[in-house]
């Protein structure tokens, strides 16, 4: 027994420093309550956000930007005028003139337009962005005015240049004593005076001019923002119009191959191989093609007026797409790289910078109307009279009597508004909320220009991915439309196939062209958007699969002319007679 308490013993003085050791290494759950689970969900969390980037140790927008951000002056063009010989002729028209005969706005001319000379139009003859100009015109035109305030005012006064006075007084005898009863007077007389003013301490002052030197430089970051804006608005367009010209030429070649399959349908019909429904269906595809090539003509329409209408070209000018639709090239930078150049590039987070530091120089503005202001004055008066004043009636005026006197007076004043009821302090309140909503409305455009980029950088890679697919599905559909034609006229096959395969070939084309325009879209909002103009030009011209020529006797096919009929022909044309 005593044995087993000797070994007993000797094991807890083994183990005694072990467990001690082990429990003050533990886990402390104190302050978490019994749960074992929420310590555990504590940690995870803890052990999550250690990996996160601390957003507190984030560098602010004044470090990198400065708390008044200021445009250069190199990029900004104000009206460029110096235009190519082939753009000289396409200057807008007067911005008051009014065409009043048809005339007046009759196209005359198509004039084709390359690519690069879409953002010099757009410089010159924008009037949005002309507008913009006067903004800034009229910004610094304020600016100056506020500037004035450090100089003295001179204010020249003149009380008659001259004046004539005449008047005849009575005065009763009896109640004065000067006795004088009737008197006359006559005179000339002339007053300048001349005050210069001078506010040696004035508290409004220098916040006003800040906040309209900040102003200034707003509005020049807005010049640069509507630029921008309209350039890729305008080339965009341009690409618009450029699909639209490859769907017209899609739909032409889709009615010539409709015109060619319905000519091998009739001369089998003819030949008793085919039965009549192969020649419908061929008329049926025809008027489709027929439907799809009078659409895309009417948006090629559409596409070349409202590039006139953004590069606001002469009314009698119809602008076409000289650039043959291909890809631009690739965008080198990563997604990560774009957004952070964005961040640096984009004059929207240097507008509400200085939109900051407006509000707070309009509250130190409002604090000054009730602190004291202390002026020099300096009037000088210069006064000349001709004439007689108070002469007995008895007595003739003497008109050669004259004179004159100089006046300078010299002098500080001093105002203050001692108490305005609170107004100053409720006004100081609310150009600092203001500049609070202005960094709200910071971090939203900061959230709003990620998204930009992240959009515009995943529309790229979506459709440089279809560019790829739709290109080998034009190939494949054209392959397919060739053996489906040779099958036909082998009499293995159908009319249906043929016509099957070549609307799959024309709606195959069709994507591959919104896939190019897509792709040439993105890439130039990723240029307005980030500031960079990283794109790799491909080093050879990608080969449009939609350009290979087609089989000869498809391009001697012409397609005529579609008539021109008024809907309500059309619909009563097709009725059928009752029965």
């Amino acid at each position: 027994m005593r044995r087993n308490n000797a070994a007993i013993i000797l094991l807890l003085s083994v183990l005694a420093p072990w467990a001690v050791s082990f429990w003050h290494q533990r886990p402390s759950y104190a302050g978490q309550g019994s749960d074992k689970r929420v310590f555990l969900a504590e940690q995870a969390k803890t052990s999550y956000q250690s990996e996160l980037v601390d957003h507190s140790s984030l560098p602010s927008a004044f470090e990198m930007k400065g708390q008044r951000p200021r445009v250069k002056k190199i990029i900004v063009p104000f009206f460029n005028n110096l235009l190519r010989k082939q753009t000289e002729s396409l200057n807008v028209a007067p911005n008051l003139s009014l065409p009043t005969k048809s005339s007046d706005v009759n196209i005359e001319e198509l004039r084709p337009i390359k690519l690069e000379d879409i953002e010099r139009l757009v410089e010159i003859n924008n009037p949005i962005l002309k507008a913009a100009a006067s903004k800034v015109s009229q910004s610094k035109s304020l600016l100056l005015a506020s500037l004035t305030t450090w100089y003295p005012q001179v204010n020249l006064t003149a009380n008659g240049l001259p004046e004539y006075l005449s008047a005849e007084l009575f005065t009763d005898p009896y109640y004065t004593s000067a006795k004088k009863g009737y008197s006359n007077s006559r005179q000339w007389r002339s007053a300048v005076t001349v005050q210069v003013e001078w506010n040696l301490i004035d508290p409004r002052r220098v916040p006003e001019i800040a906040a309209a030197r900040d102003t200034y430089e707003q509005t020049k970051f807005s010049y640069m923002v509507v630029l921008r804006d309209a350039k890729l608005q305008a080339i965009s367009q341009y690409f618009v119009l450029q699909k639209a010209d490859e769907g017209v030429r899609i739909g032409q070649e889709s009615v010539k191959a409709s015109l060619m399959s319905l000519k091998d349908a009739e001369s089998r019909f003819k030949a008793g191989v085919a039965t009549k429904l192969e020649v419908l269906e061929a008329e049926t595809q025809l008027a489709r093609d027929k439907q799809l090539f009078t659409r895309k003509i009417g948006e090629q329409k559409i596409a070349r007026r409202t590039l006139a209408q953004q590069l606001n070209l002469p009314p009698n000018i119809t602008p076409t797409a000289a650039s043959p639709a291909q890809v631009l090239g690739l965008w080198q930078p990563s997604l990560q790289d774009s957004i952070i150049s964005a961040y640096a590039f984009r004059e929207e987070l240097d507008q509400l910078i200085l939109d900051i530091s407006i509000n707070n120089s309009k509250a130190n503005q409002a604090l000054a109307t009730v602190q004291p202001i202390l002026s020099i004055v300096n009037s000088f008066t210069h006064t000349r009279y001709q004439g007689q004043l108070g002469v007995s009636a008895a007595n003739p005026i003497d008109m050669d009597e004259y004179g004159w006197s100089n006046t300078n007076t010299i002098g500080l004043n001093a105002s203050w508004r001692i108490f305005d009821g609170g107004r100053a302090k409720a006004n100081y309140n609310y150009s600092k909320h203001k500049a609070k909503e202005s960094e709200a409305k910071f971090a939203e455009e900061r959230d709003k220009i990620r998204m930009q980029v992240e959009t515009s950088f995943f529309n790229l890679q979506t459709a440089n991915q279809e560019i790829l697919s739709t290109s080998r599905e034009v190939l494949a559909a054209r392959e397919s439309l060739r053996l489906a034609r040779l099958r036909y006229q082998a009499g293995i096959t159908t009319q249906r196939e043929v016509v099957n395969n070549q609307r799959d070939l024309t709606r195959a084309e069709v994507r591959y062209a919104d896939a190019i325009a897509s792709y040439n879209i993105s890439l130039s909002q990723l240029r307005r958007r980030t500031g960079l103009d990283s794109i790799k030009s491909c080093k050879s011209k990608l080969s449009n699969p939609s350009s290979t020529k087609k089989s000869s006797e498809a391009n001697q096919t012409l397609v005529e002319p579609i008539p021109m009929k008024p809907a309500c022909q059309v619909v009563n044309s097709k009725k059928q007679p009752s029965s």
